[in-house]
């Protein structure tokens, strides 16, 4: 078995608790960050501090910000009367490349998920319902996962904003552009079918 000095060994356990990374992974970036330049060792370290001493949530969406309110929150060109729900700060930068998008966000920073003990109140889904009443929303859409749990999310939201006069939409689901319809499974398929459109 192979023993490292403790530094080297400290340094893999803390790389093995990101996401996707296992010992290989973390034996792999620990001996580049150990080959690299102090200066680079430094500045990688720099940043992680300055990561987590100068980001914060959002206090009207909770999506990761240098500034309180984040710059879609506080745009001009933007309608802060459309506000798109998602599961994640990273959705955020899947929609804006579409560039079709011209709202405000609202982060929810994950799914309901009873097995891993995750209910309405583990999701940050207060402010969104605070703006809903004092009606400065017009639609709120629904951009959860299409798994079972960004569906219960996005089914126990709706069900929470109905009672409040807002028009809510779910993000459609189906075949994705490019692919073969006869490799699709029978939920995607059907998930098409439900969301088909005139043309």
């Amino acid at each position: 078995m192979n023993r490292y000095a403790e530094p080297m060994a400290r340094l893999i356990e803390e790389l093995k608790k990101l996401p996707g990374v296992g010992t290989k992974s973390a034996q792999r970036f620990a001996f580049h960050i150990l080959r690299s330049s102090d200066e680079d060792a430094a500045a990688l370290a720099d940043a992680v501090r300055a990561l987590k001493a100068s980001l914060r949530l959002c206090s009207i969406c909770n999506n990761v910000t240098d500034i309180d309110p984040c710059a879609y929150c506080t745009s001009p060109v933007r309608n802060n009367r459309q506000v798109c729900v998602v599961e994640e700060p990273t959705s955020i930068a899947t929609i804006e490349r579409t560039r079709g998008y011209s709202g405000v966000y609202h982060v929810l920073h994950g799914t309901l998920s009873p097995l891993h003990g995750v209910g309405p109140d583990q999701l940050r889904s207060l402010t969104l319902l605070a703006r809903v009443e004092r009606n400065e929303v017009d639609e709120v859409i629904l951009a959860t996962s299409p798994t079972l749990e960004g569906e219960a999310t996005a089914s126990w939201l709706a069900t929470a904003l109905r009672q409040h006069n807002v028009k809510i939409t779910r993000i459609a689901t189906g075949v994705p552009a490019g692919s073969d319809i006869e490799y699709a499974d029978e939920v995607t398929m059907s998930r098409a079918l439900e969301n088909r459109r005139d043309v």
